[in-house]
């Protein structure tokens, strides 16, 4: 039997649904019998538990250190006041990383793994190393490009770029250059290089066997529309809710049509508003046959999200790499990225570059980048199906290859 271990970054939902498409896939390639192990925080611990019910002795709650959610995303303030200090019941950093490295440590040893996997756990990398145990770091990040106002933060990426180079293998979860989405955000030195893969991006748009169309399918048919897109932790999905709202309070958003999906399972959250300024339920809108100008979803089916992508004009998003490789990789639909941090800017300006889409950081330019798509749409797309063409989708089934051989070696 083979024994691995998974440890998964609390940040987001990128590094979850990325180990979750690399874990269906890796028993088509490694022939020994699998135990998997996963580590985790939050959110993402109990998504795990939900998942795998009846592997819950071999689900582990790790408190990886994280930052600490402000009014507008992470709050750098208090994200460094907790360096020192306990904040927001978060123990000061440099106890929480002691702590953290302890429990992974003891887990290490008490598993004895053959083989590890870190999807944006550094941490992870530095024990299997000490250990002699061969180690896979899955990644869209290594040395990011800051924003000027944020050049107080280049020591810690140096750090950090640090330990994941103490990585036996870097998975780079992209296409090669130079269709490279996180380009911007990798810039690795020369040394390291021959560690490096660039296996695909881990795209989360899967062939389903469709059943009957939902009442919202049979809504947007037909139409033309924007979907909104809300990815991430509270914090990040807040702010750019907040983003969104703003947006279309504005004189130019009054005629565009548009469908926000909210990304969490309440169904509460489900409405139509039509241009008579009314709220209907989706069913009566489409009963209705009503003229509506938006659409809230709480939460899409995977059905729901693949027909919401196909008929789309275009998507409007924070710049998430697993998003835009969705989006732009594999349905070849322009983007408008409003970015949260520096790596979505770095990711949203690389799309931009090659009229993929549009950065807009405020509202006024967020209007502007509808209409600018909306109006030069035949040259968008032309691009995006030149990038669609030669976007690599098949980051699991790459990386499970490259696990499997390591674990052959």
């Amino acid at each position: 039997m083979i024994k691995l271990g998974q440890f998964i970054y609390p940040w987001g939902n990128g590094h979850y649904s990325r180990m979750m498409s690399l874990d269906r896939v890796l028993p088509e390639h490694v022939k020994d019998e699998l135990e998997m192990h996963y580590s985790s925080k939050g959110e993402v611990y109990q998504k795990l538990l939900q998942k795998f019910p009846q592997k819950k002795q071999q689900i582990h709650e790790i408190l990886m250190p994280t930052p600490i959610d402000g009014k507008h995303g992470p709050s750098v303030t208090l994200s460094m006041l907790n360096l020192l200090l306990p904040i927001s019941g978060n123990p000061p950093l440099v106890i929480q990383i002691s702590d953290y490295l302890k429990k992974e440590a003891n887990l290490y040893n008490s598993q004895k793994f053959d083989l590890v996997i870190n999807d944006g756990d550094m941490g992870s990398n530095v024990l299997a190393e000490r250990r002699g145990i061969k180690s896979v770091f899955v990644t869209n990040q290594f040395r990011p490009k800051l924003c000027r106002s944020h050049f107080f933060f280049y020591p810690s990426l140096i750090y950090i770029s640090r330990q994941i180079a103490k990585a036996t293998k870097i998975v780079v979860a992209d296409s090669a250059p130079p269709n490279t989405i996180c380009e911007y955000n990798l810039n690795f030195p020369d040394k390291i290089k021959q560690k490096v893969v660039y296996a695909g991006h881990f795209s989360n748009i899967a062939s389903t066997n469709h059943k009957p169309k939902t009442d919202l399918e049979k809504l947007i048919e037909n139409t033309d529309f924007g979907y909104w897109m809300q990815t991430g932790n509270r914090a990040t999905k807040e702010f750019t809710g907040k983003k969104y709202e703003e947006a279309f309070h504005s004189e130019g958003m009054r005629k565009q049509k548009r469908l926000v999906s909210h990304a969490q399972n309440d169904s509460s959250l489900d409405k139509v508003k039509g241009n008579d300024g009314k709220t209907y339920s989706i069913s009566e809108a489409l009963e209705y046959n009503l003229d509506w100008i938006q659409i809230d979803v709480g939460f899409l089916s995977e059905q729901e999200k693949d027909t919401v992508l196909n008929l789309c004009k275009y998507a409007v998003i924070n710049g998430s790499h697993t998003a835009m490789g969705e989006i732009i990789g594999t349905k070849a639909k322009p983007i408008i990225g409003i970015p949260v941090y520096d790596e979505h800017v770095n990711q949203i300006r690389w799309a931009e570059e090659r009229k993929l889409g549009i950065l807009a950081n405020n509202t006024k330019q967020v209007i502007q980048a509808v209409y600018n798509i909306q109006d030069n749409y035949n040259k968008y797309e032309e691009q995006l199906v030149e990038f669609s063409r030669n976007f690599d989708r098949n980051g699991a089934q790459n990386t499970a290859k490259i696990i499997a051989e390591m674990l052959e070696n």
